[in-house]
């Protein structure tokens, strides 16, 4: 059965994940809507965001996961006339309505009764389905389509979703999470797919293992100390800043405060605090065990703007060495500007990163330029960085290439044909050469 897919975003490059499957003439889905970052942004010309497609035919919005760069473009698909539901996996639809309201107060209005006929608006359009369940969507002699969702082990909710038209199996895979994620089972391959639609962000690498990058994250910790300094981690306000407090609730034992300077982030973090039977088996063995893997003692949070200011005046200038987590997670806005505007040039610091970095963004111009000596440009102005500069690909929160492929090849029946999306040229043709030593797919 021939079943077309269209891609408006990440299809060429990261960002903007927004797939169309279309069942028959009258009927199709979308998987995703999310946002352009970096230098995606500038080509798409995005500042409008208006969807530039017919939606005539979709009956539903289906969320792999809550990352802006999969469900950003939502209100532009509510404004363009979008009427169906908004399905979702159950955290996913606890989650989803924080992320939007935040984005809608970036980018459309912070106006108060607004944003509340927005989220009305969302929250009766939400579906929570579910793991591991089918759902019917429709069901005639002429069109039988079902959808399940199954963990992605990428954040909290995150999912792969298989799609049954008629006989024939779609599975769109949304982003996969790397094993021995904390907080996330790894997730299982499905059984079979006859189309399979594969990010591939990392589908060029490998990551290191937990063991070793736990040993990098103390030893950014040890320079810190020694050097009287701060680790500053720009982190997205969901996922790997959970699995970061994860992880320092271990590490650290007290040794020095971690801040979490995003009341966005400290938002998500009660979430995934009230989410807990959706964490993995060792996070439970951890809670048994009497511990607080995200709710330590150590934790400081900063909420108001003039205390962060405070913050980032206390830290540059008193010599008392900590670790700061703070927003957006690519540099391009948000709390952690300020850190880095005042502590870029002074060498004491490190500035680490732990997840991917898009072309363009400021996070990408230190993280390329840092070590060796170069210069970001800040809200239009230059700061050279003398800050040590270093990156833990481990905890990117993406499957790498050995995982990718691992799912591909967990699955009975493989597919026939696998398009490749959410990657850069390089990512998406060494990964092909990689799948193609273990299936006999059509890759594109």
């Amino acid at each position: 059965m021939n079943i077309p897919i269209q891609h408006h975003g990440a299809k060429d490059g990261v960002t903007g994940s927004c797939h169309q499957l279309h069942i028959d003439e009258y009927h199709s889905l979308l998987i995703d809507c999310g946002i352009f970052q970096g230098n995606e942004a500038n080509e798409h010309n995005t500042q409008q965001l208006d969807i530039n497609f017919d939606i005539s035919s979709v009956k539903a919005l289906i969320v792999t996961h809550v990352h802006i760069d999969h469900v950003g473009r939502i209100p532009w698909l509510l404004a363009a006339g979008f009427e169906g539901p908004i399905i979702c996996s159950q955290p996913s639809a606890k989650l989803l309505p924080l992320v939007l309201e935040d984005a809608f107060k970036l980018s459309i209005s912070r106006q108060k009764h607004l944003v509340e006929k927005y989220l009305k608006t969302i929250e009766s359009r939400l579906v929570a389905l579910p793991y591991k369940q089918w759902f019917t969507l429709k069901d005639t002699a002429e069109n039988s389509t079902k959808i399940r969702l199954q963990r992605a082990g990428h954040i909290l909710g995150s999912a792969y979703v298989e799609i049954n038209v008629n006989k024939t199996r779609i599975v769109f895979s949304g982003d996969l999470g790397a094993p021995h994620t904390p907080l996330l089972p790894a997730p299982k391959p499905p059984y079979k797919a006859d189309i399979l639609v594969l990010e591939s962000t990392y589908g060029d690498r490998n990551h290191e293992n937990r063991a070793t990058r736990k040993q990098r994250l103390k030893a950014a910790i040890d320079h810190a100390l020694e050097n009287q300094g701060t680790v500053l981690i720009p982190a997205f306000s969901i996922g790997r800043t959970q699995e970061l407090l994860y992880e320092f609730e271990e590490i650290l034992d007290g040794q020095l405060p971690v801040i979490l300077d995003s009341p966005l982030a400290s938002r998500f973090t009660q979430i995934y605090r009230e989410l807990k039977p959706f964490w993995n088996e060792e996070a439970h063995e951890r809670l048994k065990a009497g511990r607080k893997p995200l709710a330590f003692d150590n934790l400081l949070t900063v909420e108001s703007h003039d205390d962060h200011l405070k913050m980032v005046h206390h830290l540059a200038t008193s010599g008392r060495p900590a670790i700061v987590i703070s927003g957006s997670g690519m540099c391009t806005a948000g709390r952690i500007v300020n850190y880095l505007k005042a502590m870029l040039g002074d060498e004491r610091h490190d500035i680490l990163f732990v997840g991917y970095q898009a072309e363009g963004t400021p996070g990408r111009i230190i993280q390329q330029y840092g070590p060796r000596n170069g210069y970001v440009e800040l809200d239009g102005e230059r700061y050279t960085i003398k800050a040590k500069v270093d990156t833990i690909g481990g905890y990117s929160g993406h499957a790498d290439q050995n995982g990718l492929v691992r799912f591909v090849k967990g699955m009975r029946h493989k597919p026939n044909e696998i398009k490749l999306v959410h990657g850069s040229q390089k990512a998406k043709d060494s990964l092909k050469q990689a799948l193609q030593k273990v299936v006999k797919s059509n890759i594109s």
